[in-house]
């Protein structure tokens, strides 16, 4: 019996050998470059249980992310991935940074927001002093920027909490910020 079954690399390179791998440019011929195919996939590294199931106010962010922060060192950003009901689907830690400041870019906040299916996102990092938890100009413009990135993809950004010690927090929601 004859096999007549074959893979997408066997067409590949029959259709590289038929046209050559080099491409005509002004200066002579150059390699074709090759194109990696991909799928892009989310590890689940663990799970916490969440009693409130759902994110309705600042004290609820606070109640899921708190233990994520409150006694870490150097200043952390976490961001929590929420379905269509605010029910959090996905917490993805996207920065550790030094004492004082964590390097934060819109696109990897939204590459998880993107891969976890969020429909909205809670902002939230620590202040590793824990007495201020005051935003700093980096914050705020920081949250500036996540929410004009969330508006372009249609991700709404529900609140950013900065966590200090003993309880403390500030809510951008709360303080009409946001």
């Amino acid at each position: 019996m004859i096999n007549n079954e074959v893979s997408n690399e066997e067409v590949l390179e029959t259709k590289e050998a038929k046209e050559g791998n080099e491409v005509n440019n002004v200066g002579g011929k150059i390699p074709a470059k090759r194109v990696d195919i991909v799928s892009l996939k989310m590890v689940r590294e663990g799970s916490v249980l969440y009693k409130n199931r759902k994110v309705g106010s600042p004290n609820d962010a606070v109640a899921l992310i708190q233990d994520f922060l409150e006694d870490a060192d150097r200043e952390k950003f976490v961001v929590a991935y929420l379905n269509n009901r605010h029910e959090p689907t996905a917490i993805h830690t996207v920065s550790i940074g030094t004492l004082s400041s964590s390097l934060v870019h819109p696109r990897e906040v939204m590459k998880a927001a993107i891969l976890s299916n969020a429909n909205a996102i809670l902002l939230s990092h620590n202040h590793p002093s824990g007495w201020d938890v005051n935003p700093s100009d980096d914050d705020i413009n920081i949250t500036k920027r996540l929410v004009e990135a969330g508006k372009i993809i249609g991700i709404e950004i529900l609140d950013h909490v900065i966590i200090g010690e003993n309880g403390k927090y500030y809510s951008f929601k709360e303080e009409g910020r946001l």
